[in-house]
């Protein structure tokens, strides 16, 4: 399957944007040092390179690319775990900072947005701060009521507290970021941005979630989070506690949409449906080797088909209850296309629109 991630190099699909703005969003208003509280934060300095990290596929890409800041930044919650940080830096004080958020296989399995889009040649240029980190595989960048001791989920996960809480102060206050901030992140991360959005109203400007689902304490929907978790050791018992119980609630996006509001809002998914670059016929004509494609394609269409399907589901219910709310957002719903990198690719720049809104628009 490594050898297949070549496949994901596609462009994008065909989408129909639906941009809603039923209630004007406003400014974020909390600062780093409001939601850290009492709460220790990072220590950020430049990143100390392990064995580990030297041997990931986004550090031989960018490992020597000026444009790419090489940042850790410390987490006292996970026992001074140090976290691994790509950062594209604004070039000049005082602008905004992006938090991008890594899917379930993250940086540790090469499956991170630096290795798989383009997005240092996207925000290279923006005057943006883009803060991706380089770690939490399958953690759904939560704090987990309990210790997993897994493969990738191993020892304390308090994910939530490094992001919102340890980590931009001190980060920051290094790039010299003024206080606007988006997050986004894709599949597992879109479900992980939203919520981080909720828990912690007022303290971003915008969220994009690309092809996550909101109804995480839903039957069918926990059972999909046990699917995720479960790769990298963990189970979502450990995580959110049972399903339905006061945690698992707490972080179902769905149920807490009306703490979105304030917040601009971009929110994708595709249809399921295999799309041109789901097929065969496009990576053979590109010259790859028959047997990888049949085994690739084959994944695309069935398992990612069968994700993206229930994922625009889920986001369509979310549309509906946010719509109820008077709660606007920038939807981008494609008619056809599977759970992969080719729709999180057009996401990538679609949404930049949403956060420039909620950057400089106001």
């Amino acid at each position: 399957m490594k050898r297949f991630t070549s496949f994901l190099a596609a462009t994008s699909v065909a989408a129909t944007l639906v941009t809603a703005t039923l209630v004007p969003a406003n400014a974020a208003v909390l600062t780093p040092q409001q939601v850290a509280g009492a709460t220790p934060v990072s220590q950020v300095g430049d990143l100390q390179v392990t064995d580990a990290v030297a041997g990931q596929a986004w550090f031989k890409k960018f490992g020597n690319d000026p444009r790419v800041l090489k940042l850790q930044a410390t987490s006292p919650a996970m026992n001074g775990r140090a976290i691994p940080l790509a950062v594209i830096p604004a070039g000049e004080a005082n602008r905004p900072t992006i938090y991008l958020l890594n899917g379930a296989g993250g940086a540790e399995q090469n499956s991170d947005w630096a290795t798989l889009s383009q997005v240092v040649d996207f925000y290279a240029d923006k005057k943006v701060n883009v803060v991706i980190p380089q770690a939490g595989a399958f953690s759904y960048y939560t704090d987990w009521a309990q210790d997993p001791n897994g493969k990738y989920l191993n020892g304390p996960q308090k994910w939530e507290t490094f992001l919102t809480k340890e980590l931009p102060g001190p980060l920051e206050q290094r790039l010299e970021a003024n206080n606007k901030r988006a997050i986004a992140g894709m599949s597992m991360s879109a479900t992980s941005a939203l919520l981080l959005a909720e828990h912690n109203q007022g303290f971003y400007d915008a969220v994009g979630s690309y092809a996550g689902c909101a109804q995480t304490s839903a039957p069918m929907q926990y059972e999909f989070l046990r699917l995720t978790v479960n790769r990298g050791g963990g189970q979502p018992e450990q995580m959110w506690g049972p399903r339905g119980g006061d945690y698992n609630r707490y972080n179902d996006a769905f149920l807490n949409a009306e703490k979105l509001r304030g917040s601009e809002l971009y929110i994708s998914a595709s249809s399921g449906l295999a799309s041109e670059t789901d097929l065969p016929e496009y990576y053979l004509k590109q010259g790859m080797n028959p047997a990888i494609v049949a085994a690739g394609v084959t994944q695309l269409v069935v398992e990612g088909g069968v994700i993206e399907a229930a994922v625009n589901h889920c986001t369509h219910n979310l549309k509906a209850k946010l719509d109820k709310s008077g709660i606007g957002a920038d939807y981008n719903f494609r008619t056809t296309g599977t759970h992969s990198w080719p729709g999180w690719r057009q996401d990538l720049e679609a949404s930049w629109g949403t956060f420039w809104r909620a950057f400089y628009a106001k």
